[in-house]
């Protein structure tokens, strides 16, 4: 498998928490400990700010502390994927040449969207991106998602990949993701470097599959991943269909009942983090599903159970 340090890159890319204390302030120690912990766990890069992150609680200033904070604890250890996603293409194009600045290896951006109703158009789209792509010299990746409402079809992805040059990486997570890589995969050609999966790797195998190299899932136990990854880029299939078997009543359990609360309540309960907390609105979630969520995990002994103790 091609080194995650050198391009294009692939393999396991999990999207690093925002840890907050107990009273919902940001905890940049913890937040240290939290990279540390999925750089040991095996993680070939991280993403951070993403939604998985919470980066919709965050102030601009706070975004910027947990950048710089983790871009320089990581010091290059692994590559960093940073969240740049905006609506305004100056604003998303601003934050791009930041990140790049403090030493991103890439951004990820979804489509301009808020809200329920604000959209526009495909033209748009591709003029939005254009505008990011011109102000920076690091792969953007595209973050395909049913957050942002925005339909992006096969054609508008690869002619993006073709047309604008620093586009080259897409995270896949809308319903029926295999068949969308596959049909990328064919219409961009060589311009597609890195077709992923996401929606913590929920359809992984069958992404896998169709062709998907790399894989951004929950921060949680990225040794997890790397049993199906690994074996499957090696060639041995049935080792990773078996992995992906074992595991996936975890990935199930985070995907569908605790989403991005997840990896902090494992993280808290292996003595990675001090404080599993949220920011409000968000909630808690339910003692009986957490304990169902540690339940799971602990019958497949993941590093992050481990890690702090």
């Amino acid at each position: 498998m091609t080194p995650a340090s050198a391009k294009p890159y692939r393999g396991v890319f999990p999207v690093a928490p925002t840890i907050f204390d107990d009273r919902g302030e940001l905890d940049l120690d913890g937040q240290r400990r939290c990279i540390d912990f999925m750089i040991d766990a095996g993680s070939h890069g991280i993403c951070i700010l993403a939604n998985f992150s919470e980066q919709f609680v965050l102030t601009d200033a706070e975004r910027e502390e947990v950048m710089d904070a983790a871009l320089k604890h990581v010091a290059g250890r692994v590559p960093v994927i940073v969240t740049t996603t905006h609506f305004s293409s100056r604003v998303c194009a601003a934050r791009s040449r930041q990140a790049q600045e403090a030493g991103a290896a890439m951004v990820m951006i979804m489509p301009p969207y808020h809200g329920a109703t604000f959209r526009v158009s495909e033209k748009a789209i591709f003029e939005f991106y254009r505008v990011i792509s011109d102000a920076i010299d690091i792969p953007i990746m595209i973050q395909d998602a049913p957050v942002a409402g925005t339909p992006l079809s096969v054609d508008l992805l690869a002619r993006m990949a073709r047309e604008i040059p620093h586009i080259s990486y897409f995270k896949i997570e809308v319903p029926m993701a295999a068949a969308k890589l596959r049909d990328l995969i064919a219409a961009g050609g060589e311009s597609i470097q890195g077709p992923w999966d996401g929606e913590e790797a929920i359809t992984l195998m069958a992404d896998l599959d169709a062709g998907a190299t790399g894989a951004m899932t929950g921060g949680g136990y990225p040794d997890g991943i790397r049993q199906i990854i690994d074996p499957y880029f090696a060639g041995r299939r049935e080792e990773a269909l078996a992995a992906y078997a074992r595991w996936l009543p975890l990935i199930n359990y985070e995907n569908r009942q605790c989403g991005l609360q997840a990896c902090k309540s494992l993280m808290k309960e292996g003595g990675v983090i001090g404080s599993e907390a949220v920011r409000h609105p968000l909630q808690k979630v339910h003692p009986a599903t957490r304990a169902g969520l540690i339940e799971i995990a602990r019958r497949l002994d993941p590093v992050v159970l481990r890690w702090g103790r």
